[in-house]
């Protein structure tokens, strides 16, 4: 992308949507660090911030927009963002993108871009129903799809804790009180699960941070940073941070609440271990989710075992 865009022209030449805000900002912020000698101008817009702020960063000129569908839509609409002259057009986390939430914003967007535009999209999953929709919007497209069995993650062992719910919190402190654990991220399926979580390890002086959606963007970008910082070591979060995150330090992913989609587990998991690096997966799971975890291990032939008594024989 970055060697397509004409530096000599001061005009938006290529779009990514992202479906979160912060997936947005780490774009971004990747893309400005690689061209950072090419004199690209490259911005980002989410909902949340100053409209007006956007509109001035507009008129002032940029070759590359990243954003969230419902601001770059906004935008578009306003007459503020003119794509008609776009050579690139990329979708990261497709399947998300072309959930219900988002397919309608989506799919208008792409009605306003030029016919010759090059479509790329990208996700560690895809569903059939999203392959359907990106059958209408590329023309002949190269696919490039990985076998399940191969999108387990290597380097990360993974791992089941059979409980009940009240016993999920002490299984949480002894891990702690028994490894040495870097940046770990816990994940919950509701904010209020989070919360109650988060709480009771306050109470017992365990240093904690959280992100959810509920929170105002300027919290939530705090809170990530201090993550990828090493400020903060333990972040219980939603699936607002399962997507595209990248965080290189992390060394263990808990799955408080199994997702309710298999393909949401993949994402969460392959926060860890990434570039060669060590991680750990551990779900903590009651009687109900046996089911879950059956399925989970033949749809992507993969085995989870057992969390062993001896903790120190994690990932051996």
């Amino acid at each position: 992308m970055l060697e397509r865009i004409d530096t000599t022209q001061n005009y938006p030449q290529a779009l990514i949507l992202a479906p979160t805000r912060e997936l947005v900002e780490q774009i971004t912020r990747v893309i400005s660090s690689i061209g950072c000698f090419l004199n690209v101008k490259i911005e980002g817009f989410v909902g949340g911030k100053s409209i007006r702020d956007d509109i001035n960063k507009l008129r002032d000129g940029i070759h590359i927009a990243v954003g969230t569908p419902g601001r770059i839509y906004d935008l578009i609409g306003k007459k503020f963002l003119n794509v008609s002259r776009m050579k690139m057009f990329v979708m990261d986390e497709a399947d998300e993108m072309l959930s219900r939430g988002f397919v309608e914003q989506v799919q208008k967007i792409f009605i306003e871009l030029n016919e010759n535009v090059q479509v790329a999209l990208f996700s560690a999953t895809l569903t059939n129903e999203v392959k359907q929709v990106m059958s209408q919007m590329m023309k002949n497209p190269i696919k490039i799809f990985i076998p399940l069995c191969e999108q387990t993650l290597d380097g990360i062992p993974q791992y089941y804790v059979n409980l009940k719910d009240n016993e999920k919190i002490e299984v949480i402190k002894d891990l702690y009180s028994t490894l040495i654990i870097g940046t770990t991220i816990i994940f919950c399926n509701s904010i209020r699960t989070l919360e109650n979580l988060a709480s009771q390890l306050i109470d017992d002086n365990y240093t904690v941070s959280t992100i959810h959606g509920g929170m105002e963007q300027a919290e939530r970008e705090d809170k990530l940073k201090q993550l990828r910082t090493g400020t903060t070591r333990l972040l219980i979060t939603t699936d607002i941070l399962a997507r595209g995150i990248d965080v290189q330090q992390l060394s263990m992913v808990v799955n408080y609440d199994l997702p309710h989609e298999p393909e949401t587990y993949i994402h969460r998991i392959g926060r860890c271990g990434r570039f060669g690096r060590k991680g750990i997966a551990i779900n903590l799971v009651n009687s109900k989710d046996d089911a879950k975890i059956g399925f989970i291990e033949s749809h992507y032939e993969t085995r989870i075992n057992e969390l062993p008594a001896d903790l120190n024989q994690l990932g051996k």
